[in-house]
């Protein structure tokens, strides 16, 4: 596993959080994680401004995005992501308590990869986690000009 993808969390919920940072450690992908708090920070580090303005490289291999954040909602940022030509190749995993029909249907509308309830079980959501962080970031092929460690 020499060429891992940088994973780009969206997660505002400490605990989850942890949780995600713990299951991703497992397989040694933790250094790889860039965690943001809210869907403007996610905005400002994909387009390289705010905090961000001086970050060089390339887009992620992955991003893992709630949908109840902060400032700028999850489905909010995904419309953005998808409709720039720039950044909507890149894979959106929606990792979300959400069950609600319409975020789901809302969220396939909008262009995302995959969907995913986070567990309530603590052993299913670190697997669920590891599996994610796995095929996205090292199995999945990502689309030119996402990162990639060589």
């Amino acid at each position: 596993m020499s060429a891992l993808g940088r994973i780009l969390m969206v997660e505002d919920d400490p605990k989850d959080v942890m949780l995600t940072m713990t299951a991703l450690e497992e397989y040694n992908l933790a250094n790889e994680v860039v965690l943001v708090r809210d869907g403007e920070q996610a905005l400002d580090y994909l387009y390289s401004r705010g905090s961000y303005a001086g970050r060089e490289g390339e887009s992620p291999a992955v991003l893992l995005l709630d949908l109840k954040l902060p400032k700028v909602d999850g489905l909010e940022v995904l419309r953005t992501i998808k409709s720039d030509e720039k950044l909507k190749m890149i894979p959106v995993v929606v990792l979300t308590s959400s069950r609600e029909e319409k975020d789901m249907v809302a969220s396939y509308q909008l262009g995302v990869n995959a969907y995913v309830v986070k567990p309530v079980d603590f052993h299913e959501f670190v697997n669920a986690v590891k599996e994610l962080g796995v095929f996205w970031a090292v199995v999945n092929e990502p689309p030119p000009g996402s990162a990639r460690k060589r």
